[in-house]
């Protein structure tokens, strides 16, 4: 199963391509959407939508995973976070890809066992797993996210048809 996963941000949004049969993990692509905060938000969302229908078209996953909304005591960045998975969410719809959402939580418990896990241990396990440094953590959180998906999905999530 090829699945992209992303790890949205307003700033530095990560991304991963992974092809895996549930247990062996291939990253075949990642990076990271950079922006500039200086960009109106309006402006961010419509380059990440456009970015993620790109990475989309040129490697044609069957599925797609974005990692679902943390709580934020800062009420105004989880809110512009939120908007991000709303400009992602509809590009993978508008693509009509499978998609997973999982939470912080899981995504690491599947990956490093435990779901209070630093950044710098999910980027371990990715290496440990995929057998590829990923010297980015976003785009690290993004194969995680794409992992957790590969070996937790136990049938094809719907397609959505529009």
């Amino acid at each position: 199963m090829r699945v992209l996963g992303i790890d949205c941000g307003t700033e530095r949004t990560g991304w991963g391509v992974v092809e895996s049969d549930g247990r062996r993990h291939s990253v075949l692509a990642h990076g990271v959407i950079k922006l500039s905060p200086r960009d109106p938000l309006h402006g961010r969302l419509a380059a990440i939508a456009s970015g993620i229908r790109s990475l989309l078209a040129l490697h044609a996953p069957e599925a797609a995973a974005v990692e679902e909304v943390f709580y934020s005591r800062n009420v105004k960045t989880a809110l512009k976070l939120a908007h991000v998975r709303g400009a992602v969410l509809a590009a993978i719809a508008d693509a009509g890809v499978a998609l997973g959402e999982y939470s912080p939580l899981s995504v690491k418990s599947s990956v490093v066992g435990y779901g209070r896990a630093e950044k710098s241990q999910v980027q371990l396990m990715v290496r440990t797993l995929t057998g590829q440094t990923v010297d980015s953590e976003d785009a690290a959180d993004a194969i995680a996210v794409a992992i957790c998906h590969a070996t937790t999905c136990k049938a094809p999530a719907a397609r959505v048809a529009i």
